[in-house]
């Protein structure tokens, strides 16, 4: 992921160093180039200056594997809080109320 990360920061300096890229199957997104709208409401409340952008980077699909150019949807943010909270509240698996109690 570092490697992921520093390649995205090569290629668009304008992201900034505190990013995180999203899986294509992640809660926070409705589809790879917009977010929910819980989570736009929650960006727009904790981190209202966060950017989602799609960048393109070479990715191989295993260790030796032969890299490939792939399309990722990363959130950028101005500040190391702001993404461990995102982080957080939207990557954990969401706790069911029936398994809390």
């Amino acid at each position: 992921m570092i490697d992921i990360i520093k390649q995205l920061q090569g290629a668009n300096p304008a992201l900034g160093t505190t990013i995180i890229v999203l899986r294509a199957d992640s809660r926070a997104l409705s589809d790879p180039a917009t977010l929910t709208p819980e989570a736009q409401a929650w960006i727009a409340q904790n981190a209202p200056d966060a950017r989602l952008s799609q960048e393109k980077i070479l990715l191989a699909p295993h260790p030796g594997g032969m890299p490939a150019e792939r399309t990722v949807t990363v959130l950028a943010f101005s500040d190391s809080r702001h993404l461990a909270a995102f982080a957080t509240a939207w990557t954990a698996d969401p706790i069911d109320e029936e398994d809390a109690a």
